[in-house]
């Protein structure tokens, strides 16, 4: 199967308190689908809205233009336009066989299998082991309650990398569907393959002898796994509930303590952990075949989306959702992946669909507020985080989601007092709070208040000495300040010995370097930072003014002129540009005061003088005029032009929004709620403080 959108991070990277380093674009389709479908249009073709509508208008609609738009679409990483427009360029030519497997992947990572199943068919049946042609028959059939043709179906896939486990998993559903539990659990035990095949294979063989009622195998299967994945959510919960059905509750709150110290205020589990103190026993978490089937998709697809595979995992999460339509968990990691996408109204809009009264709402409402944050709408941000605290005002997650707002809107004061609403909540602090102190000294920096700020940094160190952000914020303020100057390099290179491939972090580097006068030492630190983060501004700004202090001038112009092409912020335009516009100008003088001389003719030889005619000297209107002298070069160490001294440094991240849970948790993996698998989430990668 073919990787069909690509990889896209989607953490956006905030400087100077704001997210906008992240440049969310706000292109739409309909600007290249006009200009496509005006280009191919009959002559008297009416005007017709853009978008998805344009092409209707069209008969027969071109294929160039639904075909090229559907690229482009597929390029900003649009799903659903995609799909709209390759489904259009394959009615216009079915018997290409790229573009209908093309079709098919997007229209099942879009979540329409009306139009995939019959495309699914038309596959099986020219490729009769295309995987996910398989996948998508059998899946139907799951649905249906048609055991045995689901079996079929699986059976023919063409054995590949995640299908012989895919199969075995959703074989044994099938069978277990049946009422064949005896050969559900062999078919399961029978897969071999990667070492993580024996969670899943623990995980579902335990859930498939739980639902026939084989308790003692449901034990063992379930222990194994949980042995193996302490900190998977799902699997957690399965742990809790068979041991508190077995009347071991003590055993029970224990599995929960222990996932506590990891993820402390997860809403599932703190729910979990209310319900066995007041004596009610949860029921199985999975209560039919396709509940099981998607709960191993969901698993599936969560894992591949968190590594970076957000196309395949679209489509796991789609088929999760197809057979278990109320599933929650598959619904908010499916909107988690629109948001490593960069689609954050369709990430919303999923994280909408989850119902007011369920345990993940506050999450979902928290996660919503994030990407707002993310798209620069910083009121509806606030205001949907302020109606999640105001019903819950002791949401730890949603005060600290308030403050990150605050923040990136460069409201410093009164991020100030929000982040110390959160401390104050906390009482005793851990490892994993050590966040509330790094950004509330963010804060404090940014307003002006360094003592407050240092003991915060410190505190936070104190927490977690090894956090690569803190110590890059904490040595690079001191450097930036002239104190502290052999202390503070040795925890700004700490902090990239940590995280290397950082390029904001090791921007830091640089400039401490720079702010030190080691041009040489900070030039070759920026070109590596340049390498990790090409299309940062601030990066390029910073690489133009090491190149500049080292003799290299007409490659500064380069890199300022390609800082001022990535849009920085608006505040350091004129800056940068004054440096371009002085640089370049001591270029154009430094050039225009060199004059090469041009040599003089060389005088017409003389007659040869003969015995007749003696010789005689060249008329005077013949000699060769007299040069002018030639004008000197400049010296080399002539004065020039300084460009401004005020290059920005660089500023601490902000917020990255959080992809939505790996396969363990139930958030995003970056934001909200950490993965279950993680440690406590840092919004932001902290690079240097900002220059006051």
């Amino acid at each position: 199967m073919s990787r069909s959108f690509g990889r896209g991070v989607a953490a956006a990277h905030g400087r100077d308190g704001a997210v906008g380093r992240a440049r969310i674009a706000s292109r739409t389709i309909a600007a290249i689908v006009i200009g496509v479908a005006t280009a191919l249009a009959p002559a008297g073709a009416v005007a017709a809205k853009p978008g998805k509508d344009l092409l209707s208008v069209f008969v027969p609609p071109s294929f160039a233009g639904s075909y090229l738009a559907g690229r482009y679409a597929n390029a900003t990483r649009d799903i659903a336009a995609a799909a709209d427009f390759f489904e259009t360029a394959t009615a216009i030519d079915p018997s290409n066989p790229v573009l209908v497997e093309r079709t098919f992947q997007l229209l099942v990572a879009d979540g329409r299998f009306k139009e995939a199943v019959a495309l699914a068919e038309r596959l099986a049946r020219t490729d009769k082991g295309h995987p996910l042609a398989r996948l998508v028959l059998g899946v139907e059939a799951l649905k249906n309650g048609r055991w045995d043709r689901a079996r079929s179906q699986f059976a023919q896939s063409q054995n590949r990398p995640l299908s012989d486990l895919t199969v075995a998993v959703l074989s044994g559903w099938a069978q277990a569907g049946r009422g064949d539990t005896d050969q559900a659990l062999k078919t399961v035990d029978a897969v071999t393959g990667l070492d993580w095949y024996a969670v899943f294979k623990n995980f579902h063989g335990g859930l498939i002898a739980e639902a026939a009622g084989r308790k003692v195998e449901a034990a063992r299967r379930l222990g194994a796994a949980y042995a193996s994945e302490k900190r998977n959510l799902r699997i957690v919960e399965a742990q809790v509930g068979q041991l508190a059905r077995a009347g071991r509750t003590a055993d029970a709150l224990a599995v929960i303590a222990a996932f506590k110290t990891e993820i402390p205020e997860h809403p599932v589990i703190l729910a979990l952990e209310a319900d066995l103190k007041a004596g009610k026993v949860p029921a199985p978490i999975i209560a039919s075949p396709q509940a099981g089937a998607a709960e191993f998709l969901y698993g599936l697809g969560s894992a591949l989306g968190r590594d970076g595979g957000e196309d395949i995992a679209a489509m796991y999460l789609q088929l999760a959702l197809w057979l278990a339509p109320d599933s929650e968990l598959p619904l908010i990691t499916l909107a988690g992946v629109q948001g490593q996408l960069k689609q954050y109204d369709k990430a919303i809009a999923l994280l909408e669909r989850i119902p007011t009264a369920s345990r993940l709402r506050p999450l979902a409402d928290i996660q919503v507020g994030r990407y707002y944050t993310v798209m620069l709408k910083y009121d509806e941000a606030s205001k949907h985080l302020q109606a999640v605290i105001d019903r819950s005002p002791r949401d730890l997650e949603a005060i600290l989601a308030l403050g990150d707002v605050q923040r990136a809107d460069k409201k410093f004061a009164d991020a100030v007092v929000t982040y110390s609403r959160a401390i104050d909540l906390i009482g005793k602090p851990s490892k994993n709070d050590w966040t509330y102190y790094y950004y509330r000294g963010i804060a404090y920096e940014r307003t002006k208040q360094w003592p407050k700020a240092e003991a915060d940094f410190n505190r936070s160190l104190e927490l977690f000495p090894d956090e690569p952000h803190v110590l890059n914020y904490l040595g690079y303020s001191w450097i930036d300040m002239g104190i502290h100057l052999d202390k503070g390099l040795e925890l700004v290179r700490r902090a990239v010995d940590l995280k290397p491939d950082d390029g904001y972090i090791v921007d830091s580097l640089a400039w401490a370097y720079f702010k030190l006068g080691r041009f040489d030492e900070a030039t070759g630190e920026l070109e590596r930072a340049i390498q990790l983060k090409p299309d940062d501004p601030v990066i390029n700004d910073h690489l133009g003014d090491a190149y500049w202090k080292i003799g290299r001038k007409r490659e500064a112009t380069f890199q300022w002129r390609h800082s001022l092409d990535m849009k920085p912020e608006a505040d350091e335009v004129p800056k940068i540009q004054k440096k371009l516009d002085d640089g370049l100008a001591e270029l154009a003088a430094a050039a225009a005061a060199v004059v090469v001389p041009v040599p003089a003719p060389a005088p017409a030889p003389a007659a040869a003088p003969t015995p007749e005619t003696p010789a005689t000297p060249a008329p005077s209107v013949d000699q060769p005029p007299t040069l002018p002298p030639t004008p000197e070069v400049p010296a080399a160490d002539a004065p020039k032009p300084t460009p401004p001294a005020d290059a920005p440094k660089p500023v601490p991240e902000i917020i990255a929004p959080t992809p939505i849970p790996a396969p363990d948790a139930v958030v995003p993996p970056a934001p909200v709620v950490p993965p279950a698998d993680a440690p406590a989430p840092a919004p932001g990668d902290g690079a240097a403080p900002a220059k006051p």
